[in-house]
């Protein structure tokens, strides 16, 4: 449930009855409102206040929304506030650059109320159900997963696989993508996982993802299982049937043929390369 008076929301309007309107329409739900009248003094506002949520106009004086976005999304401190554009045009071009720009809705003008409501209300949910999943630890997943490891190893699913030194790309946009995966990558998530516990659609997801880091989501989640993998394989006595479940795989088969196509060799090929540095267990 969603706790409108504990919800500060920035509005970024140039057209003062607009901007008031939207002030006292929120107010009178209960929101916290800050309002600025051009894109410099709302970014001043977003970055003192740091709002829970953010709706901006696109075309106004002095600094256009996009451009708004851009400078919020640059900073780790504003980066992850949701942000609704207001926009008097619904083309598919000036959605889409938005979009691309890391808007996370839109709402076309002239829009009631009850319009922009549904959409602060649906960022906010999304954004409260995300930090819960955070808060909460991994031990309560957001989801059903299809394979719950049951080896000593990941009994407990706080003990996360060793990463083999790997890292995610370092981007504040896509922080919940990679957190998400991270914790959950072990327990057969797929694409359409990640799309939902981030609130996006798996079609824009993917696009933003690969435009952003070079790869797409499902590449991301092979690539941290294979690092899982290697650890495994170099540090445990497990059988490779045994690391494929660890790791999500129903099929052992389909766990040895990626693992071939992204190291040149089946795992236990692999493992004995690497054995140097196994670690005996006993």
């Amino acid at each position: 449930m969603i706790h409108n008076s504990a919800k500060k929301i920035l509005v970024i309007e140039d057209d003062a009855v607009t901007r008031n309107l939207f002030l006292k329409g929120l107010q009178t739900k209960g929101f916290d409102v800050i309002t600025a009248e051009n894109g410099l003094v709302g970014i001043q506002q977003a970055q003192q206040y740091l709002p829970d949520l953010v709706i901006c106009d696109i075309v106004m004086p002095k600094m256009d929304g996009y451009s708004v976005l851009a400078t919020l999304r640059q900073n780790p401190l504003t980066a992850i506030i949701p942000f609704i554009f207001l926009t008097g045009s619904d083309t598919r071009a000036s959605i889409r650059k938005g979009m691309d720009l890391g808007a996370d809705d839109y709402v076309t003008k002239p829009s009631t109320i009850e319009e922009l409501l549904r959409a602060i209300k649906s960022r906010l949910r999304k954004q409260a159900n995300f930090q819960n999943w955070c808060a909460t630890g991994l031990d309560k997943p957001t989801k059903p997963v299809s394979v719950v490891p049951t080896s000593a190893i990941a009994q407990n699913i706080n003990e996360a696989i060793p990463s083999d030194q790997f890292t995610f790309p370092s981007d504040p946009q896509l922080k919940e993508v990679f957190d998400f995966i991270e914790a959950y990558y072990h327990q057969g998530i797929t694409l359409s996982d990640v799309a939902v516990a981030v609130g996006y659609s798996a079609a824009y997801l993917t696009n933003r993802v690969a435009r952003q880091t070079g790869e797409t989501v499902n590449n991301w989640i092979v690539k941290r299982r294979m690092a899982g993998a290697r650890s495994l394989l170099q540090n445990h006595n497990q059988t490779v049937e045994q690391i494929a479940t660890e790791l999500g795989y129903q099929s052992v088969c389909h766990f040895s043929r990626q693992f071939r196509q992204h190291h040149g060799l089946p795992p236990d090929a692999w493992r004995k390369q690497h054995q140097g540095t196994l670690v005996k267990q006993g």
